[in-house]
């Protein structure tokens, strides 16, 4: 981006809504937004990427509801690029595609200010193709159109009922006009008519039907926001479709479910993943931010001696990597660590091991530092540990423990977590606006670090914005803290993982729906 000090306005594409179909070049800008000013049908795990300080604005431009005129639209963008600030102007879809990103474009350039027009992905090209749908083929569509439904007096509906493959843009409310105008200006009955809503998230839904039943079809339903396909090559569906059914590509447990996560300030999270698995919606919130330990002394001494050490106990994925990458970065390499046994408490610590080139030598059955010495393959009394761990806050039982036995242990601070200075802005506003129906915990620490971003952001009554949002834990510290600091629990997972997190949500989800 550009100096700070001079102000610029990015006209920004946010794509289908579903965040796996932003630009990179889309996310870096968000990454770096001091102001965003963006429409009301734009997913909230976009807002995930803004800094803690980036002020939003919402402008709504959603049908049928109350939207910020496009003049005062206009002069927000030049206000906030006068004030030197980076402006991300957020709009679904692509800005040039029914997106008046002209008359903003016009303001800007009137007022001096400077903008760049970042594409993005259309719903009118992405809903029929993640629908399996496609608007050309050699036998049944040489071309398409597409249009807004806004003002379909304006529409030169003898043309389009000659087009082979119609798409319509923000139609919900008009389906019947549609149908009824292409109808009676040659379009024949049984055309096939397909209605996406939701292309891309969770809750994407689709209807398929004819020009003379859809109409009926989809009687008593909210169409909006939704995509209307029109054209023979709808039929192609059935032989696109990939073995799933239509519904099952979409759809998953928690579909309609918005989780809320816990997690490290720029860790990619495979939980996420998980829980896109089920439909689910997810919005992460950075709790916890990892950094260096504040000072590597005691690291680095026992770097010096590891030769006198006969374990390794490494009990979280960043003891691996911080301790990994010291060694490495004090001009040692692995092969310094070839007379040492290597202990791990999970899964996902085992992985990441395994990931930097060694493979652990002892896991306890169960994923919990306490299970590491009611199972340890050898006796303790006289080994020597060298336990890497986090500088402030981790439990001391596992190190207690293994003195009990007998062990000499070693530990040194490989690293810190601390708590961000502010709360994510699109978790602030997924809760402030009450969209939240579970929050989940991987550690105490997300725990106490939440509580704190939640009193900072909302002050005395931060738990009135728990109303309704199920609390959901990893395993039973993380519990013990979640009733501490937050007063209450409603899920926790029977195995401590975040297979075993999804699992228990899942459960949770299929119990409500039977309620």
């Amino acid at each position: 981006m550009t100096n700070k000090m001079v102000g610029k306005v990015y006209l920004l594409g946010a794509g289908p809504g579903n965040i796996d179909y932003l630009t990179v070049k889309g996310q870096q800008i968000l990454q770096q937004a001091d102001s965003l000013i963006y429409d009301a049908l734009i997913d909230q795990r976009l807002l995930s990427q803004l800094s803690s300080t980036c002020e939003l604005i919402c402008v709504g431009k959603r049908g049928g509801r109350p939207s910020t005129s496009q003049t005062d639209i206009n002069q927000l963008l030049i206000t906030h690029c006068q004030q030197g600030k980076q402006v991300v102007r957020l709009k679904s879809g692509d800005p040039f595609i029914f997106g008046r990103a002209a008359s903003e474009v016009q303001a800007l350039k009137a007022a001096n200010c400077s903008f760049e027009v970042i594409p993005g992905m259309s719903s009118a090209l992405v809903a029929p193709l993640l629908s399996a749908i496609p608007l050309t083929d050699p036998a049944l569509s040489h071309g398409f159109g597409v249009f807004t439904a806004h003002n379909l007096q304006n529409l030169d509906w003898a043309t389009l009922a000659n087009l082979e493959t119609l798409v319509f843009l923000m139609g919900g409310r008009h389906l019947g006009d549609i149908c009824h105008q292409l109808t009676i200006h040659g379009q024949h009955g049984d055309t096939p008519v397909a209605v996406i809503q939701w292309a891309s998230q969770p809750q994407q839904r689709l209807w398929q039907g004819t020009l003379l039943t859809i109409a009926q079809l989809t009687k008593g339903e909210t169409l909006s926001p939704c995509i209307i396909v029109v054209g023979e090559v709808i039929r192609l569906r059935e032989f696109l479709l990939p073995s799933t059914t239509a519904d099952s590509m979409a759809r998953g447990t928690l579909t309609h479910k918005t989780i809320l996560i816990t997690r490290a300030t720029g860790q990619s999270s495979a939980f996420t993943d998980l829980l896109h698995s089920q439909g689910a919606t997810v919005i992460d919130m950075p709790a916890l931010e990892i950094c260096p330990p504040s000072s590597w002394v005691a690291l680095d001494q026992a770097l010096a001696t590891l030769q006198t050490f006969d374990w390794l106990i490494l009990t979280s994925a960043n003891a691996v990597n911080f301790f990994l990458d010291r060694l490495l970065a004090k001009e040692y390499d692995l092969r310094q660590l070839a007379h040492l046994k290597l202990a791990v408490v999970g899964k996902k610590t085992a992985n990441v091991l395994t990931e930097r080139g060694l493979k652990a030598d002892f896991m306890p059955p169960n994923y919990v530092a306490d299970a590491l010495v009611e199972s340890f393959p050898v006796p303790l009394a006289g080994l020597k540990l060298l336990f890497p761990r986090v500088e402030t806050g981790g439990r001391d039982v596992l190190f207690k423990a293994c003195l009990a036995q007998g062990a000499v242990v070693t530990e040194v601070p490989a690293y810190e977590s601390g708590c961000p200075k502010a709360m994510a802005s699109g978790a602030a506003t997924a809760l402030q606006q009450r969209q939240v129906d579970a929050v989940t915990f991987a550690s105490s620490k997300t725990v106490r670090h939440f509580k704190q971003l939640m009193v900072a952001q909302f002050g005395d009554t931060w738990m009135d914005y728990m109303d309704g949002v199920a609390i959901a834990s990893i395993g039973p510290q993380t519990t013990k803290t979640c009733l501490e600091d937050l007063g209450r629990i409603d899920i926790e997972a029977s195995t401590y993982t975040l297979d075993g997190l999804t699992d228990a949500l899942v459960q949770w989800a299929i119990s409500n729906a039977k309620q």
